[in-house]
């Protein structure tokens, strides 16, 4: 890190006005480091890495604290993460200068996923391991512990065999349609053996090397079971229907509108717990490009995948059959929560993308791709490695938000909202923000926006498909349009409504309007002289980027005209055509 990325670090949190989830800041003027730093490079180290500030005090602005002997704390810092955590931990420590002062400056990397999770030895595994969330640490629980150990290497809690149950545990339907599948698709593999010898194959059924008999595995059980939570009573799904946002009617004591458990093998909790939900939704109209279009409150592609997911990638070690996969339904949301987070090199960031695949129980997930739903063509995991993003095009094509996904170790929460983002409403008030070329994505960006959500880099490209760079540009377009505001920069950056758009401002409704045309400011500014963008940002108040915007579209007008054949300069000059050259 240089002294130009401490700077742009600084400001960000200036302008935030608390720390952030990868930045952590510790005031450290006197006594040393302070005991808290073990939390923070333990939660770092196992969530996804981090800057230590120490020399800032948070509660001045993020102002300068003097430290008294820079070099010691440093040294000290090094001591701590190389003999106080385990594993030891290797950050860059600096020493930079900074407004008149000197911080230390230490950038922690996250662990590798085979050596969480990094605790505090002076408190042990069980009190000195922690996460991070949003600003703060967490300490870890010790099933989240647990779910760091496993994940150092493969689960195998699917294959674990199920004492004393065999082959009539089975549905025989199931394992008919599997095998014929089976033999068909890989008779390399699969056409010459008995249905026993290919439920051996697949792990369906494991030896018992104590009383030479097959048991079934746990991972068998639920793809073809006849009855798996005779064995596993929490290992199924419940549906409930709420009446109000915050879940059950106070005023009128109902406490939901349906109550559904749903079980069996995993092929028909998928089926019915799709059915419960198409029960429980309505439909609605959307605008697109055709017109209008009916569709079900949420895409039932994106439903069925979510549903696999939680069923296919829960937990099933034994510290979590204790607990089922819940969908909630309520007026503004749909929420889908399972046992165990994400697991492998799959992270919040790459969740959808290409080649971005892992899986718990990978011969579970394996024995389903084989396995159809009831009553349907398509297997249970069909979409293997794509679920996602079949997930989001669903949407999008829905003209609805992307879900949001909120990994937290001991469970993986998948939330839609329920909301079309161009519905009549919010097509009729772009409309009336009278600008010409937004693209359907910029559209749905401000759909997002209306209805009270964040945005930020990640969250738009997910809801729209596009690569970061081409996100980045429809992102600032619609800043130099004026019709969003941007608070941070680079990885900081989020994005709202331009305050005279703001639909939940009610204290400058009478205010609001469409962005401004800036031609005359633009002019003004420039008069019979010569000007750079740079100076006419400063001249009018405006941002660069609007200002860049009009510019464009003063000389596609033929109202102004650069001196110089470039234009990607700030400091490149314009003048009015017809205009003398200056001397």
């Amino acid at each position: 890190m240089n002294t130009d990325e401490l700077a742009e670090i600084v400001e960000n949190l200036r302008v935030l006005g608390s720390d952030v989830t990868d930045i952590e800041v510790k005031k450290a003027a006197a006594g040393g480091l302070p005991k808290s730093l073990r939390e923070t490079l333990s939660a770092f180290s196992n969530t996804r890495g981090g800057v230590l500030l120490l020399g800032l005090d948070e509660t001045a602005g993020f102002a300068p604290a003097e430290l008294g002997n820079p070099a010691k704390l440093a040294s000290d810092l090094a001591s701590l993460c190389s003999n106080d955590m385990d594993p030891p931990l290797r950050p860059h420590i600096q020493i930079l200068a900074f407004e008149g002062v000197q911080l230390v400056v230490a950038e922690i990397p996250e662990l590798p996923r085979e050596q969480k999770p990094c605790f505090y030895r002076g408190s042990g595994l069980a009190k000195g391991a922690y996460t991070r969330v949003h600003d703060g640490d967490r300490q870890l629980s010790s099933y989240e512990v647990q779910m760091m150990l496993s994940a150092r290497g493969q689960p195998k809690d699917d294959l674990e065999p199920v004492a004393g149950v065999g082959l009539d545990a089975l549905d025989q339907h199931l394992v008919s349609a599997m095998v014929l599948r089976l033999r068909n698709s890989r008779p390399y593999a699969y056409r010459d053996l008995g249905t026993e010898e290919i439920l051996r194959r697949t792990k369906i059924l494991i030896a018992n090397p104590g009383t030479s008999t097959d048991e079934v595995s746990i991972g068998g059980l639920l793809a073809l079971g006849s009855y798996p939570q005779e064995h596993f009573p929490q290992l199924m799904l419940t549906v409930v229907h709420y009446p109000t946002d915050n879940g059950p009617d106070e005023q009128t004591g109902v406490r939901f509108l349906d109550n559904v458990a749903v079980e069996g093998p995993i092929p028909v909790m998928v089926r019915d717990a799709l059915a419960a939900l198409r029960r429980n939704m309505s439909r609605r109209s959307i605008t697109t490009g055709a017109g209008r279009q009916d569709i079900w409150e949420y895409p039932e592609t994106a439903l069925r995948e979510a549903v696999v997911n939680a069923l296919v990638h829960r937990d099933l070690s034994a510290a979590s059959r204790g607990a089922q996969v819940q969908v909630e339904m309520f007026p503004n949301r749909l929420v889908i929560r399972n046992p165990g987070g994400l697991y492998g090199p799959v992270t919040l960031e790459n969740l959808g993308e290409e080649g971005a695949t892992s899986s718990r129980n990978a011969t579970l997930l394996r024995i389903l791709e084989d396995v159809p739903i009831p009553g349907e063509d398509r297997t249970v995991c069909e979409n293997r490695g794509s679920g996602i993003r079949a997930m989001l095009n669903s949407l999008r094509r829905a003209g609805m938000s992307a879900p949001a996904f909120d990994d937290r170790i001991s469970s993986f929460v998948v939330t839609f909202p329920n909301h079309a983002l161009l519905n009549d409403d919010v097509v009729q008030w772009i409309g009336s923000l009278g600008q010409e070329g937004l693209t359907n994505s910029q559209c749905m960006a401000l759909g997002v926006l209306h209805a009270g959500a964040a945005l930020d880099n990640a969250t738009y490209r997910k809801l729209t498909g596009l690569d970061s760079r081409k996100a980045t540009a429809e992102l600032q377009n619609l800043v130099a349009r004026e019709l969003i505001q941007q608070v941070g920069t680079r990885r900081w950056a989020r994005y709202s409504l331009a305050p005279l758009l703001n639909p939940g401002d009610t204290h400058t409704r009478a205010q609001r309007h469409a962005p401004a045309d800036r031609r005359p400011e633009i002019l003004q500014a420039l008069g019979t002289t010569t000007a750079s963008r740079a100076e006419l940002a400063h001249r009018t108040g405006l941002s660069d980027q609007t200002v860049r915007r009009w510019l464009t579209i003063l000389r596609s007008e033929g109202q102004i005209e650069a001196t110089e054949k470039s234009t990607a300069s700030k400091h490149t000059k314009y003048r009015r055509t017809g205009t003398p050259d200056t001397p």
